[in-house]
């Protein structure tokens, strides 16, 4: 980690899953979660998704040290899971899956998943294990514009449970959608979930088996 560390406020290149690339200055890094500004944005980047860092000389754009960090205090080790837990109640853009980020709010942080309130998807269950990246918008700004009185961005009063894959028997015997419904198979009647495997029926009746391992996200229409 010491070698990285001396990128720290450094101008730099990341490739992340999925060909993605990011520019931008270096502010902070721990051992599961790297924080990359822009010059407007904060990015902060699980290093599990991360395959490729290096300086970036062939920017002419110098950036300033922002004035604050968001999401974290100057006095906090940062981690991954700290950084979810004060991102709860905290507008944010976050990419999972897809070709669209998605916007909203974190609501409540568990074991190996954490809960997402979006106004268009509604509460969506999303694993760790998958977020590419999460950016926090400044305090004066809400999704759509709505007033904050039409967010219920509070943790739901019913208990969650720890696991993912015990959360998600909640669902068995309803319509979920895996993964935005990117694809057309992750959409249908949740039959039944053990040992990690989903057993799922599509629209024309077909049985579909999924591992939870590679289930990005999931909300019920």
């Amino acid at each position: 980690m010491d070698n990285i560390k001396k990128l720290l406020n450094q101008q730099i290149e990341i490739e992340i899953t999925g060909k993605t690339f990011f520019q931008g200055l270096l502010i902070d890094i721990g051992n599961d979660i790297l924080v990359l500004y822009d010059g407007e944005k904060f990015y902060y980047i699980p290093l599990l998704h991360v395959h490729r860092i290096q300086l970036d000389n062939q920017t002419d754009q110098e950036i300033n040290q922002p004035e604050e960090l968001l999401l974290m205090q100057e006095d906090e080790s940062i981690s991954y899971r700290t950084v979810l837990q004060n991102a709860k109640g905290v507008f944010s853009e976050i990419y999972v899956t897809g070709d669209w980020s998605l916007h909203g709010y974190v609501t409540n942080v568990l074991s190996d998943y954490f809960v997402f309130y979006s106004p268009v998807y509604k509460t969506m269950l999303m694993s760790l294990h998958h977020l590419k990246w999460l950016t926090p918008y400044h305090k004066n700004i809400t999704p759509y514009t709505l007033s904050k009185e039409a967010l219920p961005v509070n943790p739901s009063s019913i208990p969650l449970r720890r696991f993912l894959e015990d959360e998600l028997k909640r669902f068995e015997g309803k319509l979920v959608v895996f993964d935005i419904g990117e694809n057309p198979l992750k959409i249908g009647l949740l039959k039944k979930i053990e040992n990690k495997f989903i057993e799922l029926v599509t629209a024309n009746g077909e049985t579909h088996y999924f591992t939870l391992n590679h289930i990005k996200s999931i909300h019920v229409p």
